[in-house]
């Protein structure tokens, strides 16, 4: 797929917006705030997103940041687990949450979570956690079982989901290689409130600010709001973004502020190691000016919903690798689509080398193994 001229001037601003182009100076929680939102159903994937983006950060530094309480993972749109930082998932949940709630009732219906089974589960979890509590899944739901509250099958996954979705509770403190579940009314002790317009017009600047350029379509996408609410948001906060041109008919935009900045240009052959499921790619319902149509298929192998961890130069996806980490090291295997150049395959290494940075572990890197 070749790119033309314009698409290379999006995908620079994008790479800047996304803070991957080298040039920000943000430690874990800045970087969280800048995008709204990280995709983390991958706890390990999630916590390297935010590493790569973060100047020199390591792994203790993204936990550090949970610790404190600056960022926490809940399920704030779209039904997926994302990192954001805790301020702000008390207004995102006010409008992600309701069409997610509304889509899963019926499954609710069949298992048996009627709104009575709900109310007992919420006063035992307040029940377990107030006054600072912190809770493992398998804990909170082995006290549901202690109240008779079946969790077998599915009903355990949804207890805690509902739980969070209504914001009972967020995935908040490290505990061993996952997150403790805290009462997210004590463990988020700034929460931003915003009315309900105020609340649209902030979703939509502050995506475009962390994913811009960006089209309506790539925004309702990722959010899962209406178009219309879109719209409204659109106008809210016409005085903080602005159009940046069009694409295939659509028009794009971006914050006033990223309009505003001067993109440099992404240095040649900037190489990365982005985890899977990353917002480079995740982040927008229209996805080939960073992916060719026809490598999709090895992003997701069988369309299974797993997207692999990515390779990249200069924004665009070349590659997925692989990684087998012990406790002497990481090893790397890169699967590029096509042979890397001398030049990407020494980019890929270094990149590499940082992850096993971020992890405390020496990297090695395999053999290219390529796919096409």
């Amino acid at each position: 797929m070749t790119m033309r001229r314009g698409d290379r001037t999006v995908l620079r601003a994008r790479l800047e917006a996304q803070a991957l182009d080298g040039a920000l100076n943000l430690g874990p929680a800045q970087v969280v705030e800048r995008l709204l939102a990280v995709q983390a159903q991958d706890f390990a994937a999630g916590l390297w997103a935010i590493g790569v983006r973060s100047s020199g950060a390591t792994a203790a530094d993204v936990l550090g940041a949970l610790e404190d309480g600056s960022i926490v993972r809940s399920w704030p749109m779209r039904g997926t687990l994302h990192f954001v930082a805790a301020s702000d998932l008390g207004w995102m949940l006010s409008l992600g949450v309701p069409r997610v709630r509304s889509a899963i009732g019926g499954r609710h219906r069949q298992l048996g979570l009627d709104e009575a089974t709900l109310a007992r589960s919420r006063a035992v979890t307040e029940g377990l956690l107030a006054g600072g509590g912190r809770t493992t899944r398998d804990e909170l739901m082995a006290a549901h079982e202690a109240a008779d509250i079946p969790t077998t099958g599915q009903r355990g996954p949804h207890l805690i989901m509902e739980l969070a979705m209504t914001g009972v509770v967020c995935w908040g403190p490290p505990a061993g290689k996952q997150q403790a579940l805290v009462l997210s009314e004590e463990w988020i002790r700034s929460p931003r409130v915003l009315e309900p317009d105020e609340a649209l017009g902030e979703f939509l600047v502050r995506y475009l600010a962390g994913h811009g350029p960006a089209t309506l379509a790539d925004f309702t996408w990722w959010s899962k709001l209406t178009v219309a609410q879109a719209k409204r948001g659109l106008a809210v906060a016409a005085d903080r973004v602005a159009e940046t041109g069009t694409v295939d008919g659509a028009t794009l935009w971006a914050s006033s502020e990223q309009v505003a900045a001067d993109v440099a240009a992404t240095a040649e052959h900037a190489v990365l190691a982005l985890p899977g499921f990353d917002e480079l790619l995740l982040g927008y319902r229209d996805r080939r000016l960073v992916l060719a149509p026809e490598h999709f298929e090895l992003i997701v192998p069988g369309g299974n919903g797993i997207f692999l961890p990515l390779i990249t130069v200069d924004g665009r996806i070349v590659g997925t690798w692989r990684r087998r980490v012990t406790a002497g090291g990481v090893a790397i295997t890169p699967a590029p689509f096509r042979p890397l150049s001398q030049r990407a395959s020494a980019g890929f290494r270094r990149a590499a080398r940082d992850y096993g940075r971020f992890l405390g572990l020496p990297a090695t890197v395999a053999e290219e193994r390529p796919l096409d």
